[in-house]
This record gives structure tokens, sequence and C-alpha cells, in this order.
């Protein structure tokens, strides 16, 4: 299992992205998941229970929550994965494993699809949930990824642009989705993470010396604005 992981967010101007990605082209590596494109695409399906729980924790700030949902790359159902993201003091891990189509679309249709022993944990947990507190599929959220690699500190630097959701999470698998943009048009995300210490010349590389950490949630962000459409 991973460990925990430092995780910090920024509100970003699309000047501020851009001279950020200059300066960490010449630092870092791009992500393999590029493969030579200059940015890649992810689509996320996030569940939640009868009651929004994992909505509200986020909303409250509660020290310890968790979010599962499914996610594939590029518009592309050859690789689909669960993953349960985990935040603590501040601190966050991933646990995934891959689905099969069929496991995929019986979770986009509200099912639970068969779970044994030997199925991974991720699964388990989340049929568990599924069982126990009602978790289903409530929101899809669509951006675009260009995210930067370094071996020293486990650094990922990722840059998300055109932050979007919907509603229609029959409609994950599909190539296409009817999206609402959720973010001022020009505002975008970065996010660095990290294992225990931020190298010196990538925190350099960052420091625009008018970003702000927040809090932002791309799943909160997105059912907010599909609750006020």
């Amino acid at each position: 299992m991973t460990e925990y992981r430092n995780e910090w967010k920024y509100i970003c101007t699309e000047v501020d992205l851009e001279l950020i990605r200059r300066r960490l082209g010449v630092l870092m590596k791009l992500d393999q998941n590029q493969r030579g494109r200059e940015c890649y695409h992810i689509r996320s399906l996030y569940f939640d229970d009868a009651a929004d729980n994992c909505f509200h924790a986020n909303e409250e700030g509660l020290d310890y929550r968790k979010k599962f949902r499914l996610r594939i790359y590029n518009r592309s159902d050859e690789k689909i994965a669960l993953e349960i993201k985990y935040k603590i003091h501040g601190f966050t891990k991933k646990e995934s494993c891959s689905l099969s189509r069929k496991q995929c679309r019986i979770l986009m249709d509200g099912g639970m699809p068969a779970c044994y022993t030997d199925s991974p944990r991720p699964l388990k947990q989340l049929c568990l949930a599924i069982k126990t507190a009602r978790m289903h599929p409530v929101a899809i959220v669509e951006y675009e990824r260009t995210a930067f690699t370094a071996p020293a500190g486990n650094v990922r630097v990722t840059l998300d642009r055109n932050i979007a959701g919907s509603r229609y999470t029959a409609r994950f698998l599909d190539e296409t989705v009817p999206l609402l943009p959720v973010m001022e048009q020009g505002k975008h995300i970065l996010e660095v993470k990290y294992d225990e210490v931020l190298p010196s010349y990538i925190a350099a590389a960052l420091n625009m010396g008018r970003l702000e950490q927040t809090a932002f949630s791309k799943y909160c962000t997105c059912r907010l604005r599909l609750k006020n459409m």
C-alpha cells in the first residue's frame, strides 16, 4: 500500500501555468502517460453514499476522509482503474486496482460486481460501502493534465486545465459526455505531490510570488456547480 504523501494545491492563471510548465520542462521529466502529447485527458466517475457524506466531509474539512472513483485516460476504456483516495492530517494516499469493462458498467448502473475473498482490496472496500452505505455514482469530473515527475522526493507536479463536470454518470465510458465548466475562465489547478521533502530547485521553479495554497476539490467543486445549474 502506498505511503501517505504531501499534496499541495494552488489556483493559477493560464500565464502562471504556462510559465511553470516552461520552467519544469528543463528540470523534470514528463509523465509517461503523455506519450509525446502536450497533455493527456482524465475522466473520473465519483461515488458518494445516500447522505453525501464524502461531499460533506470534504466541505467541512474533516481530518480523515476518503473518496471512491473510477478513472480512464484519453477517453479510452482500454484501462479502467478503481481508486480510493484517503486524506488524513493533510497527507494523502491512493489505493487502486484494475477493473474489467463488465465490472465498470455494473458500477456505472448502480449495481455491485461480484466480489470474492481474493478480489483486490479497493473492490472489496467499494462493495462493502455499496452494501452498508448505498454508495453509488454521482458525478463525472473531466480535465486535461500535464504532469512532471522527479525521482528526488518522488515528486509529481500536475497542471490541470479545463476542469468540467457532468451528472450523466451512465455515459462514463462514452467517447464524449455533456460537460459543464466549473471554474472561472482562465483559471486552472496546480498540484504538487511529494514524499517527505520537496527539492529546493523544484520549489524555486514553482515560486511565482503570488500563488496561495487552497483546499480545492475537483469533486466538490463539480458537485456544487452541477447542483446550482
